[in-house]
């Protein structure tokens, strides 16, 4: 707009750039505390001769919403980082178990057969469609505040455009009172994280689970283990607490941010714009440790795997299998063979049978009981509780077997390549805006304006 010449410009940008956290300070009487004031005003004392024009027609509001918006962005990148070396973890670990039979539970009883891979897929899965959810969430909320002014625009025909993009935004936002008195965003990245906590929390249960004396599934090297003083017999593994407990914070978080704004009015209000982001940087800090420590116990994550054939091996998890053959092989209508099946493993648990000890001869007494007789009893036991055979008789697309899981595998592995790949453009963007807004400013080229996945610094 040609309000400031170009020298003048260098030497306002010199002196934003030399700006340190030491130099600018909360002084009620120079300043109100409040740092766009001390920016401006460290900026005014030091430009001789003065430059009356170079900060007309602006408002705290909008720069300050643009300002917390450049970190929230910042903060997302790194959070999806944090993600994809979650969900990589998970991936890589069930690619290792797709052969490997346990129990798989419901209601925390046994019930069919799964592998730890086919679990961890699962996991791999919900880390995925959470980066996935929250690139949607990025894109939508990449709008530039800045030039919104104070609610209704400004009255110097300002480039909104160009602004936006030398500050890496997609666009400008494209109302000037949403721009200034909305803080949505912070809503949509911690309901985000919140609902990834939740399933976070499931997984680590499970893990809790499967460490117990009880079932012995699992076991982590010691670095990641606890003891109990009064109890020297007991191997404890208190990091799975940890990452259970501190998942609950972003739950909390997330509603500190929906109750701090909700009843306020729609407009440029310190409720909204400073207490309602309060803990912001606490729900990113909570995040990177809570999945750094999951991370790190899936990589040391040691499944015991005579232990889960045993537990298998002990179960009648091939009932469904059985009711399934009866009505197959055997004729018999499916309901009336989930009777005749239960009622055969009733019987032989009261027997004291394991399903190895299977008696062709009792499941044939209690199909006739139910009014059927078998051809094939002999047959119908062995396809039915054998392990390996019960983990290979699942065909369906998704399903447990180690094919279907290798397939999913490679699914998700290309879905995170591409979502890792997004992510990686969206820093690289913000990174060559700012570069390219220092060279404007002609400040001199130190390397701090480029960006990485992991985000910028500045």
């Amino acid at each position: 707009m040609e309000l400031i010449d170009r020298e003048e410009t260098r030497r306002i940008g010199s002196l934003l750039d030399g700006i340190t956290a030491e130099e600018i300070r909360a002084d009620p009487d120079a300043n109100y505390s409040d740092i766009a004031f001390a920016i401006e005003r460290h900026v005014e004392h030091r430009l001789t001769p003065a430059v009356p024009r170079w900060h007309v027609d602006r408002s705290r509001n909008d720069l300050q919403a643009c300002a917390q918006l450049l970190f929230g962005k910042d903060q997302v990148i790194r959070a999806a980082a944090s993600l994809a070396a979650f969900g990589r973890s998970a991936h890589r670990l069930a690619a290792r178990h797709l052969h490997t039979p346990m129990p798989g539970y419901t209601h925390l009883q046994s019930a069919q057969i799964i592998t730890p891979g086919f679990y961890l897929a699962a996991v791999a899965g919900r880390a995925l469609h959470t980066t996935e959810r929250l690139l949607h969430t990025y894109r939508g909320i990449d709008l530039c505040p800045l030039g919104a002014g104070a609610m209704a625009g400004q009255e110097l025909p300002w480039d909104r455009g160009r602004m936006a993009r030398l500050l890496g935004f997609r666009r400008a936002d494209p109302h000037a009172l949403a721009a200034v008195a909305s803080r949505d965003w912070v809503l949509e990245v911690t309901a985000e994280l919140s609902l990834l906590a939740t399933s976070l929390a499931r997984f680590c249960t499970d893990l809790m689970t499967w460490g117990s004396s009880a079932y012995g599934l699992i076991e982590l090297p010691d670095e990641l283990s606890g003891i109990s003083s009064a109890m020297p017999q007991k191997k404890n593994y208190p990091v799975l607490e940890r990452i259970r407990g501190r998942s609950a914070h972003l739950v909390s978080l997330h509603l500190d941010a929906v109750l701090a704004q909700r009843n306020t009015p729609f407009s440029n209000t310190v409720e909204v714009s400073k207490e309602a982001g309060a803990h912001l940087l606490t729900v990113f800090d909570t995040l990177h440790s809570t999945l750094s420590l999951f991370t790190t116990v899936l990589d040391h994550l040691h499944f015991r795997e005579e232990r889960a054939l045993a537990l298998c091996e002990r179960e009648y998890l091939g009932g469904f299998s059985l009711a399934n053959l009866l009505t197959l092989e055997e004729g018999v209508p499916w309901r009336r063979a989930q009777v005749v099946a239960g009622r055969f493993i009733t019987a032989a648990v009261e027997r004291g049978l394991s399903p190895a000890e299977a008696d062709p001869e009792l499941l044939k007494a209690v199909a006739s009981e139910n009014g059927f007789d078998l051809a094939r009893p002999e047959h119908l036991l062995t396809e039915s509780f054998d392990v390996r055979r019960g983990l290979l008789r699942k065909n369906s697309p998704g399903s447990t077997h180690p094919d279907s899981v290798r397939a999913l595998l490679a699914e998700q592995a290309a879905r995170f390549d591409a979502a890792e790949k997004e992510w990686a453009a969206n820093a690289q963007r913000t990174g060559a805006a700012l570069a390219e807004t220092d060279r404007l400013l002609e400040i001199p080229d130190t390397g701090a304006g480029s960006a990485s996945p992991e985000g910028s610094d500045r």
